[in-house]
Order: structure tokens, then sequence, then C-alpha cells
């Protein structure tokens, strides 16, 4: 069972720490995600530096990447502004995320749903003019730390809106990690059979202890992309009782695409201890705890 990787270690992964990295450490973690195999990142946000922080020089990070590493490469957007200021760094791979739930996309973005999706066509016409693709993502797929749980009827009517047709993806986000595997995988099932065809991409959270269980029932059901960030890092500011990302670590461990071998889990497990100790974090990966026990004999054990 594999499906492609998208490390969001940059993005989703640093957006909670309040820390600011250095464009060159961040470079530095691009480049290494990318010589380990790691096939797709995320690597920053258009999101205001006033309200968070560890974005603010994500411009600078794309300007400095180059146009192959870019073609890898995915920028979080809100606004069809987000989309022109980075495509003019250089970006070409863009996600247009919003909230199902009202209340959170007032929180996250500061607008109701219904204007995010409105200014969706402007967003994807100048994704397509910078000769780039564009996401459909849609936080709070499954749960709103503000509402509650989330009509799945909701989710579907805005995949199949016309306003969002011309999106390449449609990203399912469980934003607050409190889906369990049978929510999931009729979600992505829904989608998969009633709504434009598109590649599914499935975001999740380790919160309750699913993020793996769910990664494996998104792609059991059709989700042929699925997120992770080095050590569990991560979580939305803008929702209460988020976690950390389920790790990127733990996704491969269970999913095993060709590329991953134990040197390349060597080199993650190299990256995540030499993050987690730059911001402080935890790590919240078993993988990588299993790579670092005395199991001498079992391949995948990296030693300490």
């Amino acid at each position: 069972m594999t499906a492609l990787l998208r490390d969001v270690t940059l993005r989703d992964g640093l957006q909670l720490t309040g820390k600011v990295l250095p464009v060159e450490r961040k470079l530095e973690i691009v480049r290494g995600l990318l010589a380990a195999g790691v096939p797709a990142l995320e690597i920053g946000s258009m999101a205001r530096p006033d309200l968070v922080a560890p974005m603010a020089n994500s411009l600078e990070l794309i300007a400095a990447l180059t146009p192959d590493e870019l073609a890898r490469c995915w920028v979080w957007v809100a606004t069809p502004r987000h989309v022109e200021k980075a495509a003019a760094a250089g970006a070409r791979n863009f996600q247009y995320c919003f909230s199902v739930s009202d209340a959170h996309n007032r929180a996250n973005i500061g607008r109701d749903t219904e204007t995010s999706v409105a200014a969706m066509p402007d967003a994807i016409r100048l994704a397509h003019e910078a000769g780039g693709e564009l996401q459909l993502c849609l936080a709070t797929a499954f749960t709103c730390p503000f509402d509650g749980q989330v009509d799945p009827a909701r989710v579907l009517a805005i995949a199949g809106d016309p306003r969002t047709e011309g999106a390449t993806d449609i990203v399912l986000a469980d934003t607050l990690g409190q889906a369990h595997p049978g929510q999931v995988s009729a979600l992505v099932s829904a989608v998969r059979d009633t709504t434009p065809p598109r590649r599914i991409v499935f975001h999740g959270h380790d919160t309750w202890g699913m993020g793996v269980a769910n990664t494996l029932a998104a792609v059991a059901a059709g989700a042929t992309m699925v997120d992770g960030a080095l050590g569990g890092l991560g979580g939305c500011p803008f929702a209460p009782g988020a976690s950390g990302n389920t790790a990127t670590e733990d996704i491969l461990f269970a999913t095993r695409p060709d590329w991953f071998t134990p040197a390349a889990l060597a080199a993650l497990v190299g990256l995540s201890e030499e993050l987690l100790a730059d911001l402080g974090e935890p790590n919240r990966s078993r993988a990588l705890e299993g790579a670092r026990s005395k199991a001498a004999a079992f391949e995948w054990v990296v030693g300490s």
C-alpha cells in the first residue's frame, strides 16, 4: 500500500512553534528531504507574519530555490493575492486552503467559507497563468474546534461546486486529528465516487493516536498523496485542541514506497533530531524512537 508522501514540516510543522528559522536553515531542510528521496514538500505559507511568525520568510525561501526544486514544492495560500505574491517569487504549486466550517474559516482566514469559494476561480486562473497547479484544500473536513462534527454533505458540496473546477487535487484535512479510520474511508470514498475526478490528498494529525491508521484508511479508499511532518511536528494556531501532524517517519515506515530504504530512514532521523533540537520540540514519531532502539539485528535500526 503506497502513496506519494508530501512532507509539510516547513509549513504546518513549524507554524505552532513560534520560532522563525533562518532561510539558510530552511534551505538545508528542503534539500535534505529531497536528497533523502521525499517526492513532495510543503515549504511555506502566505499567512500574515504577524499572525504566524514562522512563515515570515516564506517568500525568501521560495526565491532561493531552483525551478527544479520548486517543481516538487507546494505553498499554502488563501487568497488570489497570495497566489500572485508566491508566483512572483517563483512558486508554481499552490495549495488554496479554507475551512469547511465557517467558524474555523473566520478564525483562520478572517472570512466565511462562501467568500473563500467565491474567490477560488481567480486563484485558479492566476496559478494557471503562472504555469502552475492549484490544489483545493479543505481544512476541518471532519470536525471543527468551534462547531463540532462537520456534515460530510458540506464537504461534497464544496468539492462538487463548479467554482472549484480547475483544481488538480483535493486535500481532505483532519485538522484536529479527531477522525477515525471509518470516517476517513467513508469521506475519501464519497469524494472519489461523487465529485469531479482529481487526485485525493489526505492530511492527518495524530491527536488521538489515529494518524497512521487514518492515513492507511485514506490510501485504501483512494487517496494517492498523504501529508506528514518530521517528528510529528505541527498543528494549527487557530484550532484549539490541534496537535502534531502524523509523523513523516511513521507514514513511510507503514506505507513503504519503493524509494524508502534504511538509508533514507537514517537520513530522515538525522534531519528530525537536528530540527527538533533547534526548536526545543519533543519527538512524537514512534518510528524515530524505533530507529534509535537497541534491536541492532533489525535493518531499520539506525543506532545511537
